[in-house]
């Protein structure tokens, strides 16, 4: 019956942590997405107040992007990397333990399964079982919440974000500069909009939270950015005529 537990709960919680992390990817990459509509489109929109020239209209747009997803991948690189050396840190500060006090570290993971609901006799013969098992392993898991094996990569953090915003970034460039003039703020202003409600729906069901103040306040951010920057574009765009 014990090893029947403890072999159930330890694949139990990587599979929520995996889960998780997978989540928190996906949510990385939807607010990603959503910075990258925003900022361009209010960039672009502002410019359009300003000007008629699709050229114009264009070069803003790219610099916008490329401005804009490289802060990202960046930004993303110093975080994560940050965090990845911390958990190394953390990691090496175990291992140190094990191997000069491992009787101490055999009652704190001991304790730690106590506290987790695991009854005293229980959870001494779980933390001995894991410990030789792999005591690292166990006190990285449990003590920590991290896994040795998957620590974050801030190279992927960085791509994705690079590419999330790109994406989003995508939208408002091509709706500004593909239409025809009369077209392109209405283009621009409806397809930004729609796109805002999905990823204001898709960040609240990955987060399950309530859909509809999300994708309102999604919505009323997006316009609220357009409306500001247009006004702004029209009035620099009066005083340089």
């Amino acid at each position: 019956m014990t090893d029947d537990t403890s072999t159930d709960s330890g694949p139990v919680e990587p599979h929520h942590e995996d889960l998780g992390s997978r989540l928190n990817w996906l949510r990385a990459g939807v607010l990603g997405a959503n910075d990258g509509i925003v900022s361009t489109a209010g960039l672009v929109v502002g410019v359009a107040g300003a000007t008629d020239s699709r050229e114009a209209l264009l070069t803003a747009g790219l610099a916008g992007l490329l401005a804009g997803s490289l802060s990202m991948a960046a930004g993303e690189y110093v975080s994560v990397s940050t965090q990845r050396d911390s958990e190394k840190a953390a990691i090496a500060l175990e291992k140190r333990e094990l191997r000069e006090q491992p009787e101490e570290e055999l009652d704190e993971l001991t304790r730690l399964l106590t506290d987790r609901g695991l009854a005293p006799e229980l959870a001494r013969e779980a933390a001995e079982q894991l410990t030789e098992r792999d005591a690292l392993r166990a006190h990285a898991r449990v003590e920590l919440g991290i896994d040795p094996d998957e620590l974050t990569n801030p190279w992927h953090a960085a791509w994705a974000s690079f590419i999330a915003f790109t994406v989003g970034a995508l939208l408002p460039l091509l709706a500004i500069v593909l239409p025809p003039q009369s077209w392109r703020l209405p283009v621009t202003v409806l397809s930004v909009l729609a796109a805002l409600a999905v990823t204001g729906w898709g960040s609240a069901r990955l987060g399950a939270a309530p859909v509809r103040p999300a994708v309102w306040r999604n919505v009323a951010g997006g316009a609220l950015a357009m409306g500001v920057t247009y006004l702004a574009g029209t009035l620099l765009g009066a005083v340089g005529a």
